[in-house]
């Protein structure tokens, strides 16, 4: 499968690799960062292969963000079906979602990788919205989300399909894209 990869001047998003199995470990064992996201947080690198083999290389548009710097994956970025997930998708509308290690939160590197993803998107697809969401207890999800365009819909669900979901509302967000869409 040819899979695309995108840059900026920090930043490449690129796909997972099983070579990344060990820093991807590093990162997603540590308490903080699954949870927020709606995953418990990795045991072993066994598992974290087993996750870079089939949920990072199943889904069509998945990406490692890499920070240029250290050429290390720092997180994921994504967009697919809004499958095991209960957010309000309307019919065949995908969607997105993130992660960043938690030592470069706060940093601006979830917001870059979206831009660059949802750029991607409008560039290379006739996608008309994206939905997503974040649980209420990590609003620094939603400002990225507003950041990029998202716009809270005023729904409030609860998703017992996530991790440690079943009594921590999540508000979801869209962005309707047809209108950004030039003549075809």
């Amino acid at each position: 499968m040819n899979r695309i990869t995108m840059e900026t001047n920090r930043i490449i998003l690129r796909p997972w690799r099983e070579s990344d199995a060990e820093t991807l470990y590093k990162w997603a064992s540590d308490p903080d960062v699954g949870p927020r996201a709606g995953w418990p947080p990795h045991q072993n690198v066994e598992e974290s292969l087993e996750i870079i083999r089939t949920v990072f290389n199943d889904v069509l548009h998945t990406w490692a963000i890499v920070l240029k710097e250290t050429d290390e994956p720092i997180g994921a970025m994504g967009y697919g079906p809004s499958c095991e997930c209960d957010l309000p998708a309307r019919e065949g509308e995908p969607l997105i979602g993130y992660w960043v290690a938690k030592p470069y939160w706060n940093k601006g590197i979830c917001t870059e990788a979206l831009r660059l993803m949802l750029d991607h998107i409008r560039e290379s697809t006739d996608i008309q919205s994206l939905i997503s969401g974040h649980f209420v207890d990590n609003p620094a999800s939603g400002r990225v989300m507003e950041k990029c365009g998202f716009v809270p819909t005023g729904e409030i669900c609860i998703d017992e399909n996530q991790y440690q979901g079943e009594n921590r509302p999540i508000r979801v967000l869209r962005l309707e894209l047809s209108s950004l869409h030039g003549a075809t």
